[in-house]
C-alpha cells in the first residue's frame, strides 16, 4: 500500500509522512499531529469505520443444527415409527417441528415443551393429511397430560398460522377398532367380526351415550372400548360371547384393558334399558343382563325412543307433583289453625308458644299428634339444615358430575370458648323442637324450675 493511500481516522486526512525524529519510525499525520499507528491505517477504496464480520459469517460453510434440535428430529422419526404413519406425513411433521422449534415463541421455552412440540407437529400433519389419530393417544405415548398437550397444540397453530380440520368420530373409531384383533385371521366364526360392522355400531352407540350426557367430560378411550365391546356382543349375540367379560374379551383381542371402561359400560347398559322399556313388545322385561339382545332394534329407533323415555318421565314427574299438592290441600286447614294460633299471640314466650302448639296438635283420646301439625312443624325447621336437592335425580339424562356430585367439605366454624352463660334465643329452641312429647317434656320442666 502506497504512503499517498495512507488515510488519519482521526481527521480523515491523507497527508500522512513519516516521523524519524526518534528511534523508531513512525507515521504522523500532517494536519492534525497524531501518530497513526499501522492497525489504523485504512484504504481510500475501503469504507471507514465498517463493522467487524464475525467467523461464523464469512464462513462458506453452513450453520450445523444443535443438540437439542437433533434430538427433536431422532424423536419425530421415532413417534412416526411407532404409529406406522406413512412416510408424506413423516416428511410433513419434521417441515412444521423445523419451523416450530426455530421460531422465536418456543426457541427459549423448556426442553419438555419442546420435545411436547414432536406430539403436536405429528397430530396437525395426521389431521391434514386425514389420518385418523386422537390427541389421547399421542398424549398416552408421550406420557403428558391431554390439557397440557391441547393448550400447546392450540398455541402452535395459532403460532405458525395452521387451519387444521375437525376430526370425524367414524374415522378415529374405525382407527380404534382395528387395534382389536378379533377378525376371521385370528378367531373361529362364533368369536371373530368385520372391523366395517363393528366401527358402524360403536359409532351408533357412541352417538347415543353423548346425546345421553354419557360422554361429557369423560376420556374418550374407555368410551371407546366399552362401545367396541357392547357392539361386538350385540352383533351376534350368541353364548359364546355373553358370557365373556370386558377382561376376556381384551385378552383375546389383545388390547390392554382400561379401568374405567367398566364403568361406562354399566352406564351405557343402563341407559340402553330405560330406552327399551320403551319398546311395546320388550317393556318392563329388559334388565341390564339381557338389554345386549336388544342392542340392535334401540338403535333403529333411537330417536324416537328418546322421545318418549322423556315424555314419560315428565308426565310421570307432573302426575307426581299433582299428587302432592292433593296431599298438601288435604293437610293444610289444620296446620293453618295452628300457625293463626301461633300468629295471634304474638308475645308470648317460647314455653307458651310450645304449650299452644302441643295443645291445639293433640287429638283428644288417642294421644298422637296430627299429621298437618307435624308437616307444619317440619317446616318450620331451620332450612340451612336441609340437603341441596340434586336435580340429576329429577331428570332422566344429566351430566355425571350433576348425577354423582363431589362431596364439598363443610365449614367448620370458628371454634370458641364455651362457658356455659350465652343466651339461647327463643327461635335456637323451637329449632330443637320436634314431637308434641318433646314440647310438653320442655314445658313441664320449665314450670318445675320457675316454682
Amino acid at each position: 500500500m502506497s504512503r499517498a493511500a495512507l488515510r488519519c481516522l482521526g481527521c480523515g486526512s491523507s497527508n500522512v509522512v513519516e516521523d524519524d525524529l526518534y528511534c523508531q519510525t513512525q507515521m504522523v499525520c500532517v494536519d492534525c499531529g497524531s501518530v497513526v499507528s499501522e492497525n489504523t491505517l485504512t484504504s481510500e477504496s475501503v469504507y471507514v469505520g465498517g463493522s467487524d464480520v464475525s467467523y461464523s459469517q464469512t464462513t462458506a460453510g453452513a450453520k450445523k443444527p444443535c443438540m437439542n434440535l437433533i434430538n427433536g428430529i431422532q424423536r419425530v422419526k421415532a413417534i412416526c415409527r411407532i404409529l406406522r404413519v406413512n412416510s408424506e406425513i413423516e416428511k410433513l411433521t419434521l417441515v412444521y417441528y423445523n419451523q416450530a422449534y426455530r421460531h422465536e415463541s418456543f426457541i427459549k421455552t423448556s426442553l419438555r415443551k419442546k420435545a411436547n412440540l414432536a406430539g403436536c407437529c405429528l397430530l396437525v400433519s395426521c389431521r391434514l393429511l386425514n389420518w385418523p389419530i386422537s390427541m389421547t393417544t399421542i398424549s398416552c405415548l408421550l406420557d403428558v397430560d391431554p390439557m397440557e398437550m391441547g393448550t400447546l397444540y392450540l398455541e402452535m397453530l395459532k403460532i405458525l398460522n395452521i387451519e387444521a380440520p375437525i376430526v370425524n368420530i367414524n374415522d378415529v373409531m374405525e382407527a380404534h377398532s382395528h387395534e382389536y384383533q378379533i377378525s376371521s385371521l385370528h378367531h373361529p366364526e362364533e368369536l371373530a367380526e368385520s372391523h366395517k360392522d363393528l366401527t358402524k355400531r360403536a359409532v351408533e352407540l357412541v352417538e347415543l351415550a353423548a346425546d345421553t350426557w354419557i360422554v361429557t367430560g369423560r376420556k374418550p378411550i374407555p368410551i371407546m372400548m366399552a362401545a367396541i365391546y357392547l357392539s361386538w356382543q350385540s352383533l351376534k349375540p350368541n353364548k359364546h360371547r355373553l358370557k365373556l367379560s370386558l377382561e376376556k374379551f381384551c385378552q383375546i383381542a389383545k388390547v390392554s384393558k382400561q379401568k374405567p371402561a367398566t364403568k361406562r359400560i354399566t352406564e351405557i347398559k343402563e341407559m340402553l334399558c330405560k330406552l327399551g322399556k320403551e319398546i311395546p313388545w320388550v317393556g318392563e322385561t329388559v334388565t341390564p343382563d339381557n338389554v345386549v339382545l336388544h342392542v340392535e332394534d334401540i338403535l333403529k329407533n333411537r330417536y324416537a325412543l328418546l322421545r318418549r323415555a322423556l315424555k314419560a318421565h315428565e308426565d310421570a314427574l307432573q302426575a307426581e307433583s299433582q299428587a302432592s299438592c292433593e296431599d298438601l290441600q288435604t293437610e293444610e286447614p289444620a296446620a293453618f289453625q295452628v300457625s293463626e294460633l301461633l300468629d295471634q299471640t304474638p308475645n308470648a314466650s317460647s314455653v307458651e308458644r310450645c304449650e299452644l302448639t302441643a295443645e291445639t296438635t293433640q287429638r283428644p283420646g288417642d294421644g298422637g299428634i296430627h299429621p298437618s301439625a307435624e308437616a307444619q312443624l317440619r317446616r318450620d325447621a331451620p332450612k340451612s339444615q336441609d340437603p341441596e336437592p340434586n336435580w340429576g335425580k329429577r331428570v332422566l339424562f344429566a351430566p355425571p358430575c350433576v348425577v354423582h356430585p363431589k362431596r364439598r367439605r363443610a365449614e367448620q366454624p370458628e371454634v370458641t370458648d364455651v362457658t356455659g352463660d350465652e343466651e339461647i334465643s327463643d327461635s335456637e329452641i323451637d329449632a330443637y323442637i320436634r314431637t308434641p312429647q318433646e314440647v310438653r317434656a320442655f314445658a313441664k320442666s320449665q314450670k318445675m324450675l320457675s316454682e
